[in-house]
């Protein structure tokens, strides 16, 4: 099932200068019901949305030097999901900005990026099954309990029993 949303125009049919909607991922590829929520949200409020995608650099002092930490990392998959989500907004009129993080510590980069852009909301879109469940639960939880913006985040995994 692919949810896709709907083009509308924003209630006073001018686009809304307010603060931007920001849809963001750990390096893995975005949820769909996250991406959908975030795009709507955007068609129907006129907002510009941000997408970020927050990576970890691996703090390698030669790779830094040589130039090996600005080599893409990105996936197929991940690589795949941004485009196409990012196309369909494009195509629905919103105003969409791209970022990349590349950081050894991805949650504080994310924490300061929605403190320095001050999103409306943040969507926090990582795939939850595409990461580890602890390691999403973790930092689902770091996201909810530090920000002081509104978040939407998919529902944390399940853990897994073996």
């Amino acid at each position: 099932m692919t949810l896709a949303p709907t083009r509308s125009q924003p209630r006073n049919g001018t686009r809304s200068w307010g603060r931007p909607i920001m849809l963001a991922t750990l390096g893995v590829p975005l949820d769909e019901g996250a991406a959908a929520f975030a795009i709507d949200g955007a068609v129907e409020t006129g907002r510009d949305l941000v997408v970020v995608n927050v990576t970890r650099l691996e703090p390698l002092a030669l790779s830094m030097i040589l130039g090996y930490d600005a080599l893409p990392e990105l996936t197929p998959e991940v690589s795949a999901s941004l485009e196409s989500w990012v196309g369909l907004a494009l195509q629905l009129g919103v105003r969409v900005e791209r970022l990349r993080v590349r950081t050894p510590r991805p949650v504080e980069a994310l924490i300061a990026l929605v403190g320095e852009r001050r999103p409306g909301i943040l969507v926090f879109g990582p795939d939850p099954s595409a990461m580890p469940g602890r390691q999403y639960r973790r930092v689902r939880r770091a996201v909810l309990e530090r920000l002081t913006c509104l978040v939407w985040t998919p529902p944390a995994a399940p853990p897994v029993m073996s």
